[in-house]
């Protein structure tokens, strides 16, 4: 006998007869009795004798009864597995996050993933660009979100944006007047950067072009939202990537645009060796949607498909 047939002859000897078995199991009673002669024909044995118009097991019928419900059970908690894996309500996720990205679009992505999947396991490192890789390729961690990620032959993009520079400084700042900040607006400011030797300060050597060597460089810091910071304190004015002060995070700083073509990357990544699991899809798909949330959406022309 195989599944459908246990299945079918279970069904009727809990519900007592064909038309309960059809009813129970969302079927016609002519499927019941064709299946369940099926299981009789399978099985080598008389299962059902018909008195005064009834079915009616025979003894070896429950004998066998007894078997099946016993197995059933086991059929029932693979099905109830199966259903979980593809429609989780917990799980685990390991992210390795760079520090920009933290504050905004990460953490308005997890409470999302929370909606999804409310018992989630969850745990979050912040760490430099380059770290994020080398804690993909030892598996330490599912996936990296990283700006101005390193590439590495063992780490696949999932998913890869572009964002471009904000100026931040204080509200009572001069330059906080204007709408449009421009390289040449910085000449005589001390602008708080990043170090030269780093991506992200080469990137910004690049935007702010000749006007650099007539900036103020007194203060270097390793990450936007340090920078941030710093401007929010009045030390200076800072430019940085978009998603630093995505969803207004810091009182008392004013963000304006800066005039610059240059774009930063950001991916989502993971470890090429292990396919995806259900929670690290959603988690894809919902950072999707808080990036075009944000106004983040300068998407570049290489988005990739969220499952590979």
């Amino acid at each position: 006998m195989n599944l459908r047939q246990m299945e079918v002859f279970r069904a009727v000897m809990v519900a007592g007869g064909v038309n309960s078995a059809a009813e129970l199991l969302h079927v016609s009673p002519p499927a019941i009795s064709k299946t369940l002669a099926q299981a009789s024909r399978s099985a080598g044995l008389v299962l059902f004798e018909r008195v005064k118009g009834r079915l009616v097991a025979t003894p070896e019928a429950h004998a066998l009864y007894a078997e099946i419900d016993s197995l059933w059970h086991g059929v029932e908690k693979v099905r109830d597995v199966a259903r979980d894996l593809a429609h989780p309500t917990a799980g685990a996720l390991r992210l390795a996050v760079s520090a920009s990205l933290a504050p905004s679009v990460v953490s308005r992505t997890m409470m999302k993933m929370y909606e999804r999947f409310p018992r989630l396991q969850c745990r979050v490192r912040v760490v430099a660009p380059d770290v994020v890789s080398a804690a993909l390729i030892d598996h330490s961690y599912d996936l990296g979100v990283a700006l101005l990620p390193h590439d590495h032959p063992n780490i696949e993009t999932v998913r890869d944006y572009k964002c471009g520079l904000a100026c931040v400084m204080r509200d009572d700042h001069p330059l906080a007047a204007k709408k449009l900040i421009r390289p040449v607006d910085l000449e005589g400011q001390r602008v708080i950067s990043s170090p030269e030797n780093t991506p992200f300060g080469q990137a910004l050597r690049r935007a702010f072009g000749a006007s650099a060597a007539r900036m103020h460089g007194d203060i270097e810091v390793t990450s936007s939202t340090t920078a941030c910071w710093f401007a929010q304190a009045g030390t200076g004015i800072a430019v940085v990537d978009r998603v630093a002060i995505a969803g207004e995070l810091l009182a008392g700083l004013s963000v304006r645009s800066f005039q610059s073509n240059e774009r930063l990357l950001v991916r989502i990544m993971r470890g090429k060796s292990r396919p995806m699991s259900v929670v690290q899809h959603g988690f894809v798909e919902i950072f999707d949607q808080v990036w075009h949330a944000l106004k983040l959406d300068e998407v570049s022309a290489s988005r990739r498909p969220a499952r590979s």
